[in-house]
């Protein structure tokens, strides 16, 4: 079932949340590890990253230096069809313009399709580590928004192969990323609402937020978006903060600022099992200010640890 539906069909606040792919050499059990303590709570879709290649530099004989391309967490694909055969409810990947080009994604939903994963999350993708800004793959594309009209495209039956016979219609639901506090390269909110927008008129069906701590933000961008004229639903996306190392880190990687009352409830915190008690009580009373207004769903970024969300839903579901 699409995520949409799901929303449309459900009477009260869903519960759901991404995970990651586990890093290369480590078993699909570690997946199964951290959904199994979730799953009391009925979520109707889980979320699962793509993590694209990074390159490295090795010195090899007479000095030289070899560029090699490395994949720390593969595997989405295989992933979601394990999700979906083992807990019955829809997976939903993510899929990036970084690393791909027009015929990588083609080939990427094409699977998604013969497993009956009708659901993905399109993306832009950050750029790699040795880049400073985002570089497309040739024949790629640079936009999120270039990346949803292939997806539209190919519900339509139409593919790259134009002479290919008997072709059939995908029926992909497409997610794509909202940012209450702006994108990190946005110039402002408004300019980053303004190209959401796009993404929504190229064919995107529901926005899911970057995580934030004031729920006065995404308040904010939700009217900012109405008024915008979007009228698609508009997911909070949530992470409990569990370390003090995460005060610096949130802000400078996913530019998500930390209320006051926040950092000074941690800051306060001997060890980390006090900070992730605070961060537990924060994100519920987040939660349930978000639930009486009526938020379609509360979906949270596990970030390969379960335990915390489980302390947060046993609160509120």
């Amino acid at each position: 079932m699409k995520v949409t539906e799901h929303i449309k069909n459900s009477k009260k606040t869903i519960f759901s949340f991404e995970i990651l792919p586990p890093l290369k050499g480590q078993n699909i059990q570690s997946i199964f590890d951290n959904i199994d303590p979730l799953m009391e709570f009925n979520p109707p879709f889980i979320d699962v990253t793509y993590h694209r290649e990074e390159y490295v530099y090795k010195e090899v004989e007479n000095g030289l230096i070899q560029k090699k391309i490395v994949r720390k967490r593969p595997g989405t694909v295989g992933i979601c069809s394990a999700i979906q055969n083992k807990y019955q409810v829809d997976a939903v990947p993510h899929i990036l313009c970084g690393g791909f080009d027009k015929e990588d994604t083609e080939n990427f939903l094409i699977d998604l399709d013969f497993l009956g994963i009708d659901n993905v999350l399109a993306l832009r993708g950050d750029a790699v580590k040795s880049e400073i800004y985002f570089k497309p793959e040739k024949d790629g594309y640079q936009y999120a928004s270039d990346l949803v009209k292939q997806i539209v495209e190919l519900n339509k039956g139409h593919y790259l192969d134009e002479e290919l016979q008997n072709k059939s219609k995908t029926d992909f639901c497409i997610g794509v990323a909202g940012y209450p506090e702006k994108h990190a390269e946005a110039p402002s909110l408004d300019s980053d609402i303004h190209f959401l927008k796009k993404k929504i008129e190229a064919g995107a069906t529901y926005i899911v937020t970057q995580m934030f701590f004031d729920n006065a933000k995404y308040f904010e961008f939700v009217d900012k978006c109405r008024k915008r004229g979007i009228t698609v639903p508009i997911i909070p996306g949530l992470k409990p903060i569990a370390t003090k190392k995460q005060l610096n880190l949130i802000p400078h990687r996913f530019n998500a600022q930390i209320p006051d009352d926040l950092i000074m409830a941690i800051v306060k915190c001997e060890n980390n099992e006090a900070v992730r008690q605070v961060g537990i009580e924060w994100a519920v009373e987040q939660c349930k200010e978000l639930i009486k207004e009526d938020v379609p769903v509360l979906h949270f970024y596990s970030m390969g640890n379960s335990s915390n969300i489980k302390a947060i839903a046993s609160q509120l579901f």
